[in-house]
């Protein structure tokens, strides 16, 4: 039997030392930089910040150009030669155009100011976001220290009752006991083993519920620091919970990324409105080409022949002599500078009526930004209503760590007492264990009150925007 505790404390000891320990900030920053949400909720950032980029590219004069390259077979009119063609014809255009905004009632300005503010509240929506996820670790590094205790104390019950076992076994064999006590006690032994074992069985269980949390699969040897956690009883008191509200409104990214979200909607309603303004915009463009029909007159020669070009008063005919013109192809850098066209202007869009698609949009751009100051001001009270909350229980985990004290004084005062009465054979086995498996109870009632409440203070830390240590 004593080889059985040995193996178990030597268990315990071993896979302590190799294990890596872990502190909380460390299991926190680890969290943060491998939860998948996390990573979403940045990347959804990264799109509304492109968007907001791109809106302000849209309030600047845009800039394009072009060419076409174009074969024609059969008659049409050459655009460079003002000529009929009537065979396969090349013809080349080039062009550059250029067009800005230059009023637009605020439509633009407003929808950039509510691109930005929405990106802004995506940043605060991912801060509260890798907050709510540092808590859950918090959480989770609470459980599993309490867990780890909860073994130390089956361990420790476990190791007095080997012993006593040892003890009765010997009184036994004296003949100063009956052979029903040993049994007794042997039952007593084979619970507690049990209880060691789901204690460590737990303990598993809350490394686990955190690595899952921190998305941890590689370390395998994982373990974590254990802090010195001491409490005291006016520590609550630090801040009533009016100020931890107050604060809280400051320092709450929920509470910021609601009042960007509602600086969005407003500017997106001033941009909607800004749609029944007149647009005036202004645009520029400057073009050329080439065409296969252009050619360059070399000279003039007579054909010595004549044609009929009229009559005269007396009905005579008039003739006139036929000449043929020398020509060459016109060069391409020659048609490239001849016909260059350049245009200046300016545009204004007056809307009238479009299927009652702008009255719609303001129309719901409206109710968007009411709804967003109803889910500003349902923020503020859910959050009231979890710190009052939250308040509540820390002051009541405070009361029964307190009683939990009293009550393991008196466990330890009664076990002493029955331990020394089972000794000299007063009391029986049952009574024994009895005692024993109070003060077990009260000193996991007093751990799971202090673990509680260690826990309830961190959250009343965490709606205070201060950082989760011990």
């Amino acid at each position: 039997m004593k080889n059985l505790i040995l193996t178990i404390f030597l268990i315990s000891i071993l896979s302590g030392k190799s294990q890596s320990a872990w502190d909380l900030q460390t299991c926190i920053k680890y969290a943060l930089n491998h939860n998948i949400g996390l990573k979403q909720r940045a990347l959804n950032n990264e799109v509304n910040k492109n968007t907001t980029e791109q809106s302000k590219g849209s309030a600047l004069p845009s800039l394009n150009a072009g060419a076409s390259h174009v074969y024609n077979f059969g008659q049409t009119i050459d655009r460079f030669t003002n000529t009929f063609a009537n065979t396969q014809v090349l013809s080349q255009n080039f062009y550059i155009s250029s067009n800005v905004v230059l009023w637009s009632g605020l439509s633009q300005y407003n929808n950039i100011k509510s691109n930005e503010y929405n990106y802004l509240s995506g940043v605060e929506l991912l801060k509260q976001q890798q907050n709510d996820l540092s808590l859950s670790i918090a959480n989770a590094y609470i459980g599993v220290i309490f867990s780890e205790e909860i073994v130390k104390i089956s361990q420790n019950q476990y190791s007095v009752t080997v012993e006593q076992f040892e003890r009765t076994s010997k009184l036994v064999t004296a003949g100063a006991l009956a052979k029903s006590v040993e049994y007794d006690i042997k039952a007593q032994l084979a619970n507690e083993l049990v209880n060691v074992t789901s204690a460590k069985n737990n303990y598993q269980i809350s490394l686990l519920t955190l690595k899952q949390l921190m998305n941890l699969d590689s370390v395998t040897n994982f373990n974590i620091e254990r802090p010195q956690i001491s409490l005291e009883d006016g520590q609550l008191l630090e801040n009533n919970l009016q100020n931890i509200y107050e604060t809280s409104l400051k320092t709450q990214p929920s509470i910021k990324s609601n009042e960007y979200s509602i600086l969005s909607a407003e500017s997106y309603l001033k941009a909607t409105k800004g749609r029944i303004s007149p647009t005036l915009s202004f645009n520029a463009s400057m073009g050329t080409g080439t065409s296969g029909l252009a050619k360059d007159i070399l000279g003039v020669q007579a054909t010595g022949k004549s044609s009929l070009i009229g009559y005269t008063n007396s009905g005579e005919g008039v003739y006139a002599p036929e000449f043929d013109y020398i020509t060459k192809p016109k060069s391409f850098s020659n048609q490239f500078n001849d016909n260059v066209n350049k245009s200046l202007g300016f545009t204004l869009n007056i809307p009238l009526y479009n299927g009652l698609q702008t009255h719609t949009s303001i129309k719901n751009a409206k109710i968007n930004a009411l709804n967003a100051r109803f889910a500003k001001d349902l923020t503020e009270q859910n959050l009231f209503k979890s710190i009052a909350q939250a308040h509540a229980n820390a002051k009541a985990a405070l009361d029964k760590y307190n009683a939990s004290k009293y009550s393991v004084e008196a466990a330890e005062e009664s076990f002493k007492y029955a331990e020394q009465k089972f000794n000299a054979g007063v009391i029986s086995a049952l009574d024994f264990s009895t005692s024993k498996n109070r003060l077990f109870a009260a000193e996991s009632n007093l751990l799971q009150a202090k673990y509680d409440y260690v826990f309830k203070l961190k959250v009343l830390d965490y709606y205070q925007g201060k950082p989760l240590e011990f």
